[in-house]
């Protein structure tokens, strides 16, 4: 019967670099963590704000077809040629209203453009973090071909890549 060897890790050489690597790469799988999360919160908050400007587009358009409606009946109004106390009162409410829906109309307009801007903003901080994440990434990768390979130049390459994609990343922050 065949004996079974059981190895234990005290009875090989410890690998200090290995060591520092392995903690390297736990540093990078934190950090990309920490920046994947703010790239999804940041592209949903691009997502919500683009959304409000097409909701307030749509409601403003709404206003656009009551106003227009409005210009119509006063339209109809002198074609018929009506007169009269009750057409008068007809074409003062029709004046009232369409003041309230220009006024309205630019409040949200305004309020629109405040949230496209909004929406750019985001994903310009989003592509930002992206960067950074593709970067960690590759970084995390480059340090672990350390352990296939046994060469220094992975984890250089690796804290290179990462600390470029923190950097970037941070801007994103701005």
């Amino acid at each position: 019967m065949p004996e079974l060897e059981i190895h234990h890790e005290s009875e090989h050489a410890i690998d200090p670099a290995g060591q520092k690597v392995g903690v390297l790469a736990a540093v990078l799988a934190v950090a990309l963590a920490v920046v994947t999360i703010a790239s999804h919160r940041t592209h949903t908050s691009a997502i919500i704000h683009k959304s409000n400007a097409n909701d307030s587009w749509s409601y403003y358009q709404s206003g656009r077809v009551k106003y227009h409606n409005l210009e119509l009946g006063e339209n109809l109004l002198a074609v018929i040629g009506a007169k009269g106390e009750a057409a008068d009162k007809m074409l003062a409410d029709y004046k009232a209203q369409e003041q309230k829906y220009e006024a309205q109309g630019k409040q949200i307009q305004e309020e629109a453009k405040k949230s496209e801007e909004a929406a750019e903003a985001d994903e310009r901080r989003a592509l930002r973090y992206d960067l950074g994440e593709g970067l960690l990434e590759i970084g995390l990768v480059l340090s672990s071909l350390y352990f296939i390979s046994h060469k220094m130049m992975f984890p250089v390459m690796g804290v290179i890549a990462g600390v470029a994609g923190g950097a970037i990343a941070v801007t994103g922050l701005l």
